[in-house]
């Protein structure tokens, strides 16, 4: 199990959804001080807690790495508390590991994505162990239920056609 912030959660829950492998995606909240986190409370950006996925996954099906790379390539990590028109802290970029190996994979992937300079910009996602992680029930497949939704149309589509694009061999036919 891992923990990733890309921005809305109903973005990143619909990436992940789709790859091989996954077992798992929950949307909720990790990283802050409040307990119990209300959507609303969240969306201000004073409980501190970023909008993330839960991710469980058959490491025998999809590598850490491969993760990490679907993850690096769907969303911005280069820009500080904010994902496209989404801005607040509640949209960082993030990674909360649950294990001390999951940490050394995560920084050699951003060490070699900045190596090959894959992105204009330096990479600010913060890497950090996982703390109590609150799911938004309310929130759960969203994507898939409120795909004509206009958010979803302008901002998860075209992160669809990107994994369709780049990523085609790690999705699951289930979820095309």
């Amino acid at each position: 199990m891992i923990y990733l912030a890309g921005g809305c959660f109903w973005c990143t829950e619909a990436v992940f959804q789709r790859i091989k492998g996954v077992k798992k995606v929950s949307p909720g909240y990790i990283d802050g001080t409040v307990k119990n986190p209300a959507y609303r409370e969240v969306c201000t950006g004073r409980t501190g807690h970023t909008e993330a996925i839960e991710i469980v996954y058959d490491s025998k099906l999809i590598s850490l790495i491969d993760l990490l790379l679907i993850f690096f390539n769907t969303h911005d990590p280069t820009t500080l508390n904010r994902q496209g028109n989404d801005i607040g802290t509640q949209y960082r970029s993030g990674v909360y590991f649950t294990e001390v190996k999951q940490k050394e994979v995560v920084l050699q992937v951003i060490q070699q994505l900045e190596k090959e300079q894959i992105f204009k910009n330096p990479i600010v996602t913060e890497v950090k162990e996982a703390t109590l992680f609150y799911t938004a029930e309310e929130h759960i497949d969203y994507y898939n239920q409120n795909g004509e939704q206009p958010y979803c149309s302008y901002i998860i589509d075209p992160k669809i056609e990107k994994l369709k694009t780049y990523f085609s061999n790690y999705i699951a036919i289930k979820n095309e």
